[in-house]
């Protein structure tokens, strides 16, 4: 099957990859897939205005994550938190999500949910922030998920150091009901949360959290950092606590971080959820198998992930914050939605040639899992832009 694209000319599309559907969950590593919401295309979600889901295909495409047997995480900034996403919209996210889990097991093992404070844009004290937050973990808590404590923007801005933070998230780990997840999300993510914990110096901000999570180690099931530096996430990793799980957030290098002992909340997972159960699948073999069989599956592993590798990269390349439009694109090449179409007009973030370049990258990892129907799609894209 051949396709004409931007800057590539005519590309012949490889053998298709059929992935197995595996419900199970991996046993080696706990791992999250950070979903996206699917905008109604016959709504209104022209910037600024109140985001229009198309629930019903967003319930589908968890129910596609859960099928592959990952956890996933909602509400998140891959669901438009902070870009279009407005808390009315989020609450019923997190209603809906945990009741589609329930007919899969407990709400809380399958599915937990973003809690910041994104409701409250003008809170410029700690005690408003504090109370913002508390809102929004008692509105998780109350549907029956889990709790991930979001960065949060206008602590960001009102805090004046580490104190004010530890301050905050203290009083947070008194309101919940299980141990949480905090997330630590870098400035390329999202530039208004620069100097988070309470230093821009990486490492000052570094020792200022482990600080918070050691005090609270009871209250944390784990961190999800997204820093997208592998070098320094293998260093927090070995200073948190014991039991205190690192939920690798960097989509640039997960292969080489699961592998050597993090956990995973990433929302390329989202993108490429039948290789990564498949690999995860793996490294479950490599770890109870003899040594032949560990050789033979970490090999496995390596040779699934690796050539999802260039298509993160590419889709969370600067602005990296743009991410959400390539996760949505191939979310509508595969299937999983009928419009090519994100809430804030979010699809017109990203240029055809990148969309293009995500296209054939996609293809290369065997994540076009409807040939036919992606070069459509493909093509109809094209057309509408004039080629």
């Amino acid at each position: 099957m051949r396709i004409d694209l931007p800057d590539v000319g005519a590309y012949t599309l490889r053998e298709p990859v059929s992935w197995p559907v595996v419900a199970t969950p991996a046993s080696s590593r706990i791992v999250y897939a950070a979903a996206h919401v699917v905008a109604d295309p016959l709504g209104d979600n022209t910037p600024g205005s109140p985001a229009a889901v198309d629930w019903e295909a967003t319930l589908r495409f968890r129910r596609h994550l859960w099928s592959h047997g990952l956890r996933v995480a909602d509400a998140m900034d891959t669901a438009q938190r902070n870009m279009g996403l407005d808390w009315p919209a989020t609450k019923e996210l997190i209603r809906r999500s945990a009741e589609e889990a329930r007919a899969y097991g407990d709400p809380a093992a399958l599915v937990s949910c973003g809690a910041g404070t994104d409701h409250a844009p003008g809170a410029a004290d700690l005690n408003t922030i504090t109370a913002a937050y508390a809102e929004q973990i008692e509105t998780v808590q109350s549907a029956g998920a889990g709790v991930i404590v979001m960065a949060s923007r206008q602590l960001a801005r009102a805090a004046s150091g580490p104190a004010d933070y530890h301050q905050v998230y203290g009083k947070l780990f008194g309101l919940t009901d299980r141990p949480v997840i905090l997330h630590w999300l870098g400035e390329m993510f999202d530039p208004n949360l620069a100097g988070y914990w309470g230093s821009r110096d990486v490492a000052a901000a570094t020792d200022a959290f482990l600080e918070l999570i050691h005090a609270h180690a009871a209250t944390v099931d784990g961190v999800k950092v997204s820093l997208l530096d592998e070098e320094h996430e293998i260093g927090l990793r070995a200073a948190l606590p014991e039991g205190v799980k690192l939920y690798t957030g960097d989509d640039f290098n997960y292969p080489s971080l699961i592998r050597s002992g993090s956990h995973a909340l990433l929302g390329i997972f989202d993108a490429i959820a039948p290789a990564a159960a498949a690999a995860l699948r793996e490294l479950d073999s490599a770890q109870a198998g003899d040594e032949a069989e560990r050789e033979r599956a970490l090999a496995a592993y390596e040779e699934i992930l690796a050539p999802t590798v260039p298509l993160s990269r590419k889709i969370f390349e600067a602005p990296t914050y743009n991410y959400k439009t390539g996760i949505v694109f191939l979310a509508w090449l595969n299937g999983h939605q009928d419009a090519f179409a994100m809430v804030n007009g979010a699809q017109s973030a990203r240029s055809l040639r990148h969309l293009s370049e995500v296209f054939r990258l996609a293809d290369q990892a065997g994540l076009l899992t409807d040939q036919e129907l992606a070069v459509r799609r493909m093509k109809a894209l094209l057309e509408v832009n004039g080629l």
